[in-house]
């Protein structure tokens, strides 16, 4: 059978796919449109298998939040290169998850991979179709959602890094602010309630070794532990922060004074906990030279 332009231009459309691969299935499907698409599709899935161990420490962050702020979602999505998360296949496939999710009770990875996208197919299927397309490893690494009771703000980093936050009361600008407070100052804790026992007890043993040496009275030692420790905690816990917009106050005095508190808060940034392959060039190029 004969393949004409409009048939490739036909299946460029529906798949997403180069010219020459559209060319190439219709010839192997005997110009059939359904089996060509159904071929690629599983070499697609093949190609997306043979990927899943490259390391993807690439990515967007995707938010969005429901119009009256009582639903926040966030999802983290990976890739290899920076080339890529910046392409449009990629972000709109970001913001899809985000989009859905919104609208949608899951509770797991394997749950939100299963989840039907606006396109009709699932997100893995989506996810392994972009694969075959763009050449990398692409995951889907994680997602948060918060359904409050007061209300919740999120705020976007450069698609790198993303933040939620839920407040007992509903105040838009306040959160705002919070979130960014956040993704600024990446606290560890939301108060010294949250911090581990042992983690105080580790920094204590520290301060005190420090405090010793300096040669000076029991009750002076002791002073300085405690005034090391109240200022590692401020350090690590968000109410204890200075604020990043009037440093002259922590971000607990900043709740006092408008009467609200935070319930909880999550920090996404693309890339954070993934080890990187360190890349040399110059010997990749001197190893093919001498081999």
């Amino acid at each position: 059978m004969s393949i004409t332009a409009a048939m490739v231009k036909e299946l460029r459309e529906r798949t997403g796919s180069g010219m020459m691969e559209c060319k190439k299935a219709l010839v192997e499907a005997n110009g059939d449109m359904e089996t060509a698409i159904e071929n690629m599709r599983k070499a697609g899935l093949a190609k997306a298998d043979k990927k899943s161990d490259r390391t993807a420490a690439e990515g967007v962050i995707g938010v969005q939040i429901s119009d009256d702020a009582k639903k926040a979602v966030m999802v983290d999505v990976n890739c290899e290169t920076d080339f890529v998360a910046k392409g449009d296949d990629f972000v709109n496939f970001v913001n899809d998850i985000a989009n859905t999710l919104l609208n949608n009770d899951v509770a797991d990875n394997e749950q939100l991979l299963a989840m039907t996208l606006s396109n009709g197919s699932s997100v893995d299927e989506t996810r392994r179709g972009l694969i075959a397309k763009l050449g990398e490893n692409i995951t889907v690494r994680r997602f948060v959602k918060y359904d409050a009771q007061g209300g919740t703000a999120c705020y976007l980093h450069g698609n790198k890094i993303g933040v939620i936050v839920e407040l007992a009361k509903p105040d838009p600008e306040l959160g705002k602010d919070l979130a960014m407070h956040v993704a600024a100052s990446n606290p560890a804790y939301l108060n010294e309630d949250q911090v581990e026992p042992a983690a105080i007890e580790k920094e204590k043993e520290i301060f005190s070794a420090q405090a010793l040496e300096s040669g000076k009275p029991a009750e002076i030692v002791e002073k300085m532990i405690s005034g090391r420790i109240k200022k590692f905690l401020g350090e690590i816990t968000l109410v204890g922060q200075p604020f990043i917009k009037d440093d002259k106050m922590s971000v607990g005095q900043l709740l006092k004074s408008k009467d609200n508190s935070v319930i909880r808060f999550t920090r996404f940034e693309v890339g954070e906990g993934i080890e990187k392959k360190e890349e040399n060039f110059a010997e990749e190029v001197m190893a093919q030279v001498r081999g």
